[in-house]
C-alpha cells in the first residue's frame, strides 16, 4: 500500500526534526518527507491532526516466552501488544526452552515473526550454551541466522575467565554483548533492595553493591577485550556514575533501563505487592532520580519495557517466591511520556530513548523517518489519557504494578513495514 499521514506533528529525533511536516510511504519504505513525490498517490490517507506522528518504538529487551513457555505468552499474543502500543521493533532475549543458542531456535522465532507480520521481532543469541554460565555459545552461527546481539539473559556466567572468553569471542565477530550486572554471590538469594525498607518487612535484600561491583568488573573487561558492551537494566546511581565515566574515557559501553525503574522504589514494595518483585529491584529514590537525570542527558540512551509476562500463579506466591518481573510492553510508551508530564525530559529526548538511541546502540536501521528508512510509524494523540486496566491488557501477561494508572498517550495507529497493524478506538 501507499500511505500518506497527514497534518501531524512530526517528531523525528535522529534526525532533530520537531515540526507539522506530512510523510509519505510506498510499499515499506518511507518516500517522502513534506511534498509528496511528483505523480504520488496514496492509497489511504490517515489525518494525524492533533496528534504526534514518530518513528516505531524500538524495545531492546522482552521475554516474549515463545518457544517453550506458552503458558506465560505467545510471540503472537506479545507481538499483538507491541503493536497496539507503538512498538515496531522488539529484541526477544534468549531465555526461552529451548535457549536461543542455536540457528534452528532463532529460524524458528523468526519464521513465527514473519507470519504473524505485526512487529519486526529479533533474536538476541544466548552468550553461553544453554544459557549455563560455562560453555560458550557459537556466535558465528548465531550472527549468521540473524541474532543482532549476545546475551546471558538473566543467568550468572560461571566466572570472570568465562566473560573474558565471552566478551573477546563475540568482539571477533563484531557481536553487542548485553549484560545484566549483578554479583551472584552479592545477590545472595535477595528479593528487594537492601535498605529501612527491607528491614521492616524481613526480607532478604539485595545491595547496590551487586550491581556496582559487577558493573566495575565489566568495565574493565571491555578495556581489556575491547568489546562492545551495553549494560542493561541498570538501576542505581553508583552504576550511573560509573558507567558515565567509562563513556567520558571513550570505552565502546551503553546502557538501557526499564521504564519501571524511573517511576517506582523500594518503598512501593510496602505491604509485599508480589507485582513490585522485580530484578533488579526498585532501588531508593536518590537512584530513581540518578537514572531519570542519565536518560536526560544520553549517558543512558534507550529505555526498554524489560518485558517479563507470567501466568497468574507465578505471583500469586509470597513475595520471595513469586517470580520477578513486569509485564511491560504495553507500558513503554506511556511511562516514557510520563517522564515529560513531570518535566524530567522533554518530548523529543523521551521519544529519542525509545526509537533511535535503542537503534543506534546495535547499528540498526530503524527509529527514523528519512527517506529510505523502513516505514515503521507510531502514531499517538498526546493530550488524550487513557488508564491501564489488567483485564484490558492484550499480552498474555497481566503482571503489572500500574494497573489503574493515568498515562498520556494515546496510540491511534502503528504502521509496520509499510501496514497498518493497529488502529485505535479512540476509547481511553
Amino acid at each position: 500500500m501507499s500511505i500518506s499521514i497527514v497534518n501531524g506533528r512530526l517528531v523525528d529525533p535522529a534526525h532533530g526534526i520537531d515540526d507539522t511536516l506530512d510523510v509519505h510511504i510506498d510499499g515499506a519504505q518511507v518516500v517522502a518527507v513534506g511534498d509528496a513525490p511528483a505523480e504520488f498517490t496514496a492509497d489511504e490517507v490517515i489525518d494525524a491532526a492533533g496528534c504526534v506522528v514518530c518513528p516505531g518504538l524500538v524495545d531492546l529487551a522482552a521475554g516474549l516466552r515463545e518457544p517453550g513457555y506458552e503458558h506465560k505468552a505467545t510471540l503472537a499474543s506479545e507481538a499483538t501488544a507491541a503493536a497496539a502500543t507503538g512498538i515496531t521493533t522488539v529484541l526477544c532475549t534468549p531465555d526461552t526452552n529451548p535457549v536461543i543458542d542455536n540457528s534452528a531456535v532463532v529460524e524458528l522465532v523468526h519464521r513465527i515473526a514473519r507470519k504473524l507480520g505485526q512487529a519486526r521481532i529479533l533474536a538476541t543469541g544466548a552468550l553461553t550454551r544453554g544459557l549455563n554460565g560455562e560453555q560458550l555459545s557459537e556466535m558465528a552461527a548465531l550472527k549468521q541466522a540473524g541474532c543482532v546481539a549476545v546475551s546471558n539473559a538473566h543467568h550468572p556466567l560461571g566466572s570472570t575467565l568465562v566473560e573474558r572468553r565471552a566478551l573477546e569471542y563475540a568482539s571477533t565477530f563484531g557481536l553487542t554483548v548485553f549484560l545484566r550486572p549483578e554479583d551472584r554471590h552479592l545477590r545472595a538469594g535477595g528479593c528487594v533492595h537492601e535498605g529501612a525498607v527491607a528491614t521492616r518487612l524481613g526480607l532478604p535484600s539485595i545491595p547496590s553493591a551487586a550491581e556496582s561491583v559487577a558493573v566495575a568488573r565489566d568495565l574493565a573487561l571491555a578495556e581489556t577485550c575491547d568489546a562492545k558492551v551495553h549494560f542493561r537494566a541498570l538501576s542505581t546511581l553508583t552504576a550511573v556514575r560509573m558507567l558515565s565515566d567509562a563513556q567520558a574515557a571513550g570505552l565502546a559501553v551503553t546502557a538501557d533501563v526499564a521504564a519501571h525503574q524511573l517511576h517506582l522504589t523500594e518503598m512501593d514494595v510496602e505491604g509485599f505487592d508480589a507485582e513490585c518483585h522485580v530484578s533488579p529491584p526498585f532501588r531508593t529514590l536518590a537512584d530513581r532520580d540518578a537514572l531519570r537525570r542519565a536518560v536526560a542527558d544520553g549517558t543512558i540512551a534507550a529505555i526498554c519495557s524489560d518485558h517479563q509476562p507470567h501466568e497468574p500463579d507465578a505471583k500469586e506466591r509470597p513475595f520471595p517466591e513469586a517470580e520477578p518481573g513486569i509485564s511491560g510492553l504495553e507500558t513503554l510508551l506511556g511511562l516514557t511520556l510520563r517522564l515529560v508530564d513531570e518535566g524530567v525530559v522533554d518530548l523529543p529526548t523521551a521519544l529519542a530513548r525509545v526509537t533511535s538511541g535503542p537503534a543506534d546502540i546495535l547499528g540498526l536501521p530503524y527509529g527514523r523517518l528519512q527517506i529510505g528508512a523502513p516505514a515503521d510509524v507510531c502514531i499517538f494523540d498526546p493530550e488524550q489519557r487513557w488508564t491501564l486496566r489488567r483485564d484490558a491488557m492484550h499480552s498474555e501477561g497481566h503482571n503489572t504494578p500500574f494497573d489503574g494508572w493515568d498515562f498520556p498517550g494515546v496510540v491511534r495507529y502503528t504502521i509496520f513495514n509499510g501496514r497498518v497493524v493497529f488502529r485505535g478506538t479512540g476509547d481511553a
